[in-house]
């Protein structure tokens, strides 16, 4: 089951999560996605809350709508995803972690890249 928070809509944290899904190939490009009833009963939210998160997927053009067969997606989403990720966070988190960084006075010898 997956925790909602009060910093953006559901149908908003829905989208950014099955996106999240997408980027990691969960569905597999041109495979379907849940459907609308499957997704409400997994989440525990209204089926018209899903509806709209997976409009938004459809108008960033990640998924389509197969009349009368239900959402897939698109070929290139994975690629698309990767590279609005990678822009985001080079724009918006990075400038964030990096001024962090400095102030804790790490660097990156100190991160162990690699291990966990």
């Amino acid at each position: 089951m997956h925790s909602w928070n009060d910093n953006a809509p559901i149908y908003q944290q829905l989208a950014d999560h099955l996106a999240t899904q997408l980027l990691d190939g969960t569905p597999p490009e041109g495979d379907a996605l849940p459907s609308v009833r499957n997704l409400a009963s997994r989440y525990l939210i209204n089926p018209l809350t899903v509806s709209r998160a997976l409009q938004a997927l459809v108008d960033t053009g990640l998924v389509e709508s197969r009349r009368g067969m239900g959402m897939y997606v698109r070929p290139g989403a994975r690629e698309r995803l990767l590279q609005t990720e990678r822009e985001r966070f080079l724009q918006e988190e990075w400038p964030l972690l990096r001024a962090r960084l400095q102030r804790l006075g790490l660097g990156a010898n100190d991160l162990n890249w690699g291990t966990q």
